[in-house]
């Protein structure tokens, strides 16, 4: 896809989560393209070489690499707390992580939940916490969250997904009014069905499930989709680099 619109991040630093693959990748590359320097967040350390190794750094920007496993926050608050008394600050925070397990919400056991629920909300807030002085300091910050349209209508098969999406949402509304003085605004995407590697995993869930084929799944869903294709993690970037702009 053509970056024909451009949206200058110059002199920005972000920290962005999920970087290693679908929208928290494509958000990382777009990023380095609009001149932020971009420090990667996820737990699998080969993938975030890989990735880094990538991103553009034509304007002299400096990337890095964090690595840590968000199923443990105690591992990600001890992580960031440390590189933030190293001296780092940020402009822009991307929170973003793979989704819940799928299945019927009746079927699913409470561990579930809290795994969800640490995975998401937990993390966002110990990542908020950490980051927050460095955007007061700054008086701009850009706080954005990576959820789902589940968030306005539940999505059949998605029990937890749907319950921990909710929850993210109410609690970046209740930010946004907390932070807005300090120049720190709060938005949440809610992409709908994306060309990733966490749809990918749905779509062979549910031909288990279904019995149907994956080609069978796939076409249902975008049957549901006005374009009748998937989006694309680039074209949701975009969007991203817009709400983390001035």
């Amino acid at each position: 896809m053509g970056n024909n619109l451009t949206t200058s991040l110059s002199g920005l630093n972000a920290l962005v989560c999920g970087s290693t693959s679908g929208i928290g990748l494509a958000t990382a590359q777009e990023f380095a393209e609009s001149s932020a320097n971009v420090t990667l967040f996820a737990r699998n350390e080969e993938k975030l070489k890989h990735t880094l190794s990538s991103l553009q750094n034509s304007n002299g920007q400096k990337h890095q690499y964090l690595a840590g496993d968000f199923n443990s926050p105690d591992t990600i608050q001890e992580i960031v707390e440390s590189h933030i008394a190293s001296g780092a600050k940020y402009h822009i925070l991307i929170n973003n992580t793979g989704g819940p397990t799928g299945g019927p919400i009746i079927d699913t056991v409470p561990s579930e939940f809290i795994k969800g629920f640490n995975r998401h909300l937990v993390c966002n807030q110990i990542l908020v916490q950490a980051l927050l002085a460095g955007m007061k300091d700054y008086n701009y910050g850009r706080i954005i969250n990576i959820i789902s349209t589940s968030v306005k209508e539940p999505i059949p098969g998605l029990g937890v997904s749907n319950t921990i999406r909710g929850a993210v949402a109410s609690w970046a509304k209740t930010l946004s009014i907390e932070v807005a003085q300090g120049g720190i605004t709060v938005n949440n995407i809610l992409p709908g069905f994306t060309d990733t590697d966490r749809l990918s995993s749905l779509i062979q869930e549910k031909s288990k499930s279904q019995g149907k084929s994956e080609n069978d799944i796939a076409l249902d869903m975008k049957k549901q989709v006005p374009l009748g294709r998937f989006g694309l993690p680039q074209e949701t970037a975009k969007a991203i680099a817009f709400l983390a702009s001035p």
